[in-house]
């Protein structure tokens, strides 16, 4: 899985939940009436240390992360989020990943 966090949405979790540098940011899926992934999920965000990180990445001082427990959600995915200026508001996207060994036509 990989997961990519844009400059702009990283400055806008800092300002949004008041964050510090060095912040560390859980995603993680919750039951949700709307939907990502999977109907009756989407991602949830948490300002908690990691417990047993299975993927991170750092932006605009900031570290993102996912549990072990909750790369299920994205399974076969990689994940963008990205800062939509004309919402002031983040969005998720979701990228297929190729399959390993697949065959190229």
């Amino acid at each position: 899985m990989k997961m990519v966090i844009s400059p702009e949405a990283a400055a806008w979790f800092k300002r949004e939940l008041d964050l510090q540098t060095g912040a560390h940011i859980r995603l993680f899926p919750r039951y949700s009436s709307g939907g990502g992934l999977h109907p009756g999920f989407s991602l949830g965000i948490a300002t908690e240390l990691p417990g047993r990180p299975a993927v991170q990445t750092e932006q605009g001082g900031l570290i993102f992360y996912m549990e072990e427990q909750d790369l299920w959600y994205m399974e076969g995915y990689s994940l963008s989020i990205v800062y939509v200026e004309a919402e002031d508001d983040i969005d998720y996207q979701y990228e297929l990943l190729p399959v390993a060994g697949g065959v190229e036509q």
